[in-house]
């Protein structure tokens, strides 16, 4: 069982980017959660056929109560854990999805999404150890979202900047308050050419002043 969670743990940290994180996780969900279905739902996703490929389609966050529980607490949980069988059949008739369960996917602190596994009628429901499989789970999933999107921010600054990647290095650094001496023995440059740098840099967003220089580029990235 360790083996196979960390097959997942090694998926998600070789993806490059969101489109490939389902793919990634197509049979290593099911083989080790013992699923039928499971899907990842993220929020500002408009719905289409290809999200709903691995069978789940997205939980309902406002009726559903492991969704509510889920968007409250940002914690993973399943049917048993809030309900009894009768009262989940209350909420969902579905031979398919005869025990659920739902962890969240969280970055910035603020809930992106939730990876929903369900497994059909006539297995057995989830347990104490899925659910703390679920959680470590969503652990990597999380950090591995925040970085994705924080490289895609990165890489819209570039598009969107006028300065090169090197010269985004020293601005960024300047935004750390950062002198140009240790810039330069930050970069391994010059403080010379660190000197240079700032010139280019402030002619190119025409500004006068290290302060400027950083508030122009958040206003760039934010735009």
């Amino acid at each position: 069982m360790v083996n196979s969670l960390h097959a997942v743990f090694h998926a998600i940290a070789n993806v490059q980017n969101e489109q490939e994180l389902r793919l990634a996780l197509t049979d290593k969900i099911s083989d080790h959660f013992g699923v039928q279905n499971w899907g990842i739902y993220l929020l500002d996703e408009q719905p289409t056929a290809e999200i709903d490929i691995p069978g789940i389609p997205a939980v309902c966050l406002e009726s559903n109560p492991v969704g509510r529980y889920v968007v409250e607490r940002h914690a993973p949980a399943h049917e048993q854990l809030l309900l009894s069988p009768a009262d989940w059949k209350h909420f969902c008739s579905r031979h398919d999805h005869e025990h659920v369960m739902t962890g969240p996917i969280v970055c910035d602190g603020r809930l992106i999404g939730t990876l929903n596994l369900a497994r059909d009628k006539g297995n057995p429901p989830f347990n104490g150890n899925d659910l703390a499989d679920l959680s470590a789970l969503c652990i990597h999933l999380s950090a591995k979202m925040a970085t994705l999107r924080a490289k895609s921010k990165i890489s819209n600054s570039l598009l969107a900047s006028p300065l090169t990647a090197r010269e985004l290095e020293i601005a960024e650094l300047v935004g750390q308050g950062l002198t140009n001496a240790e810039i330069g023995e930050r970069l391994w440059i010059t403080q010379n050419s660190v000197k240079q740098a700032l010139k280019r840099m402030f002619r190119k967003l025409k500004v006068s002043a290290r302060a400027e220089l950083v508030a122009k580029l958040q206003d760039i990235q934010v735009s």
